[in-house]
């Protein structure tokens, strides 16, 4: 059928007769640029301005891939047919395939999948004798593919490497490369690496793809690395007739390697680059998107534009200050209630969040309401890997014939027993008849089993036996089995986003435990037990008892084992923000913006880092249709630990008149209730580091009415951000006397940024060591005016500081 271009509006129709020479599209959320794709390239074949297979138009997901070719099905029928739509991988897939000689392999070379390839690191790891518990698998699997995605060979690599992990990886990357080679396989970062050296060292094959490909497009461009950017500017150095959209506003994946600098740097590459901006949003309400508009706007590495829409303004953005992530779990679960008693859809719903440790809180409280709900992007709190390893130990400390607690963890983390090993026990247990962990004792004796092997499993097995005989309090039991079993010194080694990622869970779990403590009382169970039933007749109810491992181990088994989605189909959706991108609903919720939490610790000091974190807090905004919830606590638990955090800045960026604030520190509300809640562990001032302000609904000594939301904000309470990124302006200067304790108060003398300070005050040069609060030990490779480029050993990443702001301590 022929496109109807009327049907567009003027900047869509503008990008759509647009086709030669370079084209930047900024495309704004919901503003239909897969439409505009799609009615470009058919627009070029009704004009038999090429021919399909001249034509190039690379996505990023095959589900994206899919689709636009089911749309130019549509648009242009059989016409369609021999065109590359793609990924950037089965793009040079195919590119390879054709000429794999030239590179030393053949046309028939297989593709590593992940488990493929992380056996060969391991057997790799064990002929060049790298310890695995030094140097984790996944570590060295990391470095390894940030340097093909930046297409850094083996011998540069090696050439640049200083830190420890970075020489093992050199080492690693040399051998896997000619391992590969020998098997005539690649994994899927070299699918780019090949793609780009076969293209740039062999001057006939770019030559015939820069001459075929007429017409490129690239979507999602604000989202490549730096391998996809040099394809892209090879194949298109021919006619340069290259379009590329994106939307640097929505620019999150700087931790795959996503360089944001190739979509704002297009019309340098590209001086004669015709910019076209879609603004009209097709997605939300008026609100929604002005709230957006004035939280990217404090971004200063962007592009202007300005989301608007032909729709009413709608809701106001519903603004729940919370006393705690219960209090918000609650909240949240019985505003989707009221939702779907006005007959919205759970499909409909959408609960973000922005670390997956969140998710558990959440869990809780709509279990609780008996609302269903899904994980999107990730799995439910309690049945993470890491989660259920701890489960597993804790068992093991209760019931040692649990045998499949035992086999699960026994070589968790890795102590070097193998399959072999494991299978000889269980052979002696089945012989003996005796549970497996009786069986491991056997094998400490075993002359057939390696020394070594011997003591790891006597290593194991002395975990549970310290913890059977520890008499301490419930946590500090637990604490001592995570410690003694090396679960996250193990995930600390591996320095990976997702061992980080891992870590929080674990120290969120921390948490459950005292959920469990404080809400399961030692006094009314011994009262209870004896009498409970006895007038029915029956068994006794039995009462768990906050102090027992047993009963907090079958508490977390009795909540979780229920079916959460309804008989319908229909569930809510949980997922974290960076899951969501791509995706709408008509409401959406999203829980935990707080300093340090949203915007992320890590970013707290990092000038880009600050800016990603606004643009996933615009992702996020713009994933709504009609109807927006942010939702912050005065105190929350993270990692086990009581925090009171400031509101985030991203609320504060959004202007009052577009928000709608109930809850604690909202008009009308009393701020003693502060205080009674103050009085339990130091919740006042411990996240002040964050620098946005003071901590939410603080009472005056004096017990006044607290304050409204909008008179925090207006005395610093919310801060107003800084305009670009970083923490690098304040509302005010903060003095000792803005620290309060527990109850509300002040402490004289306390001054949590005096750290900071000392740091603002030193002076720094290239060479120095210095130690930061959460990437640990570094070295300073270059000072530019206030800011640093310190190079951290753990990681081997060099990241740029604000020395001002940043939480580093100069060393010596």
């Amino acid at each position: 059928m022929a496109i109807d271009i009327d049907t567009l509006n003027d900047p869509q129709r503008e990008a759509v007769v647009t086709t030669e020479g370079p084209l930047l599209v900024l495309a704004g959320a919901g503003s239909g640029k897969t439409r505009v794709l799609t009615y470009r390239i058919a627009n070029i074949i009704e004009r038999d301005l090429a021919a399909p297979w001249e034509i190039l138009a690379i996505t990023f997901t095959n589900k994206a891939a899919a689709e636009m070719r089911e749309r130019l099905g549509q648009l242009v029928g059989g016409r369609s047919r021999g065109m590359w739509v793609s990924t950037f991988h089965s793009m040079c897939g195919r590119i390879l395939r054709a000429d794999a000689e030239r590179l030393g392999f053949t046309k028939g070379f297989t593709i590593y999948d992940t488990d493929d390839l992380k056996r060969l690191y391991k057997d790799i790891m064990a002929s060049l004798n790298i310890d695995p518990k030094r140097f984790p698998v996944n570590a060295l699997m990391n470095r390894i593919s940030q340097a093909k995605n930046d297409l850094v060979v083996p011998a540069d690599f090696e050439a640049s490497a200083t830190d420890p992990v970075g020489k093992q990886a050199a080492r690693v990357y040399t051998r896997l490369q000619e391992r590969l080679r020998a098997a005539n396989a690649m994994d899927f970062d070299d699918m780019l690496l090949y793609g780009y050296l076969l293209l740039k060292h062999h001057e006939d094959v770019r030559a015939a793809y820069q001459q075929r490909f007429r017409y490129i497009m690239v979507d999602e461009y604000q989202d490549t690395n730096r391998a996809q950017y040099a394809i892209t500017q090879l194949l298109a150095a021919g006619h340069r007739n290259i379009m590329v959209v994106g939307d640097d506003d929505q620019s999150i994946y700087s931790w795959r390697g996503a360089d944001l600098r190739n979509i704002l740097e297009f019309e340098s590459d590209y001086p004669e680059a015709r910019v076209v901006k879609l603004e009209q949003n097709y997605r939300s309400v008026g609100n929604i998107l002005a709230a957006a508009n004035a939280v990217i706007a404090n971004n200063r590495h962007r592009k202007e534009k300005r989301l608007f829409t032909a729709s009413g303004d709608g809701d106001k953005i519903s603004v729940y200050l919370a006393a705690d992530e219960r209090d918000e779990g609650r909240w949240i679960a019985g505003e989707i209630e009221k939702r779907r008693a006005d007959g919205l859809s759970y499909n409909n719903m959408a609960v973000f969040y922005r670390t997956n440790a969140q998710s558990r809180m959440l869990e809780d409280m709509l279990l609780r309401a008996g609302v269903p709900y899904r994980i999107v992007g990730g799995t439910k709190f309690f049945d993470r890997a890491e989660i259920r390893d701890v489960m597993a130990y804790l068992t093991l400390v209760v019931n040692p014939a649990d045998d499949i607690a035992a086999k699960r963890v026994i070589n968790v983390p890795r102590r070097g027993i193998g399959k072999a090993t494991i299978e000889r026990i269980d052979q002696f247990g089945l012989e003996m008849s005796m549970p497996f962990l009786t069986a491991a004792e056997l094998a400490i004796v075993d002359e057939e089993i390696r020394p070594a092997t011997r003591r790891a499993v006597g290593e194991f097995l002395q975990v549970i036996k310290d913890a059977q005989s520890y008499g301490g309090n419930l946590r500090k039991i637990i604490e001592m089995v995570i410690d003694k079993a090396g679960l996250i010194r193990a995930l600390e080694d591996e320095a990976t986003d997702e061992a980080r990622g891992r870590i929080e869970n674990i120290q969120e779990f921390l948490g459950v435990v005292d959920e469990f403590t404080e809400t399961h009382d030692v006094e009314d169970a011994d009262y209870a037990a004896p009498t409970a039933g006895e007038d029915a007749g029956g068994e006794p109810v039995r009462v768990l008892r906050g102090d027992s491992l047993a009963d907090f181990i079958e508490w977390v088994r009795l909540r979780t084992d229920m079916d959460m989605v309804a008989e319908d189909g229909q569930a809510v959706t949980l997922m974290t923000v960076h899951s969501s991108k791509g995706l709408e609903f008509d409401c959406v919720w999203v829980a935990g913006m707080e300093e340090t939490l949203f915007p992320h610790m890590n970013s707290v000091g990092d000038a880009a880092s600050v800016e990603e974190e606004r643009r996933l807090a615009y992702v996020a905004i713009t994933r709504a249709r009609k109807k927006l919830y942010l939702t912050c606590a005065q105190q929350r638990q993270i990692f086990g630990q009581t925090h009171a955090n400031p509101v985030s800045r991203f609320i504060g960026e959004i202007p009052g008149e577009l928000r709608q604030t109930t809850g604690l520190g909202s008009a009308g509300f009393s701020g003693t209730g502060w205080e009674k809640r103050g009085s339990r562990r130091g919740i006042a001032g411990s996240g002040t580091e964050a620098g946005e302000g003071r901590v939410f609904g603080r009472s005056s000594a004096s017990g006044s009415r607290g304050r409204s939301f909008e008179e925090f904000r207006a005395s610093g309470g919310l801060g107003r951000g800084e305009r670009g990124a970083g923490a690098g302006s304040r509302g005010g200067t903060r003095s000792a006397a803005s620290v309060t304790d527990g109850a509300g108060r002040v402490r004289a003398g306390a001054n949590p940024n005096a750290g900071k300070k000392a740091a603002a005050q030193a002076t720094f040069a290239a060479g120095d060591a210095v130690d930061h609060k959460t990437f640990g030990r570094g070295t300073v490779v270059k000072v530019d005016g206030d800011t640093l480029h310190i190079k951290f050993a753990k990681t081997g990443q060099t990241k740029k500081l604000l020395k001002d702001y940043a939480p580093i301590v100069k060393i010596g």
